[in-house]
């Protein structure tokens, strides 16, 4: 019984601790409810069940709404780094044609 108590005690320290730091990461806009000092005394006060009122309802899930998917045609940062992209393929190829210039210069005949 005794080793039942100690395991059941590292359990719940485990999840106090692990409550404390998952509130911690979490942003300040995430937070419902309470605000985090709130929080923290609850999770320490009531370990188990602060610590799962915490999980439940403390914090926002997710990001919201999944962004909206968008045609490639249609994203404006992927049409600009097409411009850029064709105009580091024309700076590679005059570096390119330099390069070859000056290699022919040197060649002795």
């Amino acid at each position: 019984m005794a080793r039942l108590l100690v395991v059941l005690g590292g359990v719940i320290l485990a999840f106090t601790i692990f409550s404390l730091i998952d509130l911690a990461m979490t942003e300040k806009n995430r937070v419902r409810a309470l605000n985090k000092p709130l929080w923290v005394l609850l999770i320490l006060v009531l370990p188990a069940i602060g610590g799962i009122l915490w999980l439940v309802l403390g914090k926002t899930r997710g990001g919201g709404a999944p962004a909206k998917s968008m045609a490639p045609d249609d994203d404006p940062t992927f049409l600009s780094g097409l411009g850029r992209d064709r105009e580091q393929d024309e700076r590679i190829r005059r570096l390119e044609q330099e390069l070859s210039e000056l290699d022919d210069d040197t060649k002795p005949e």
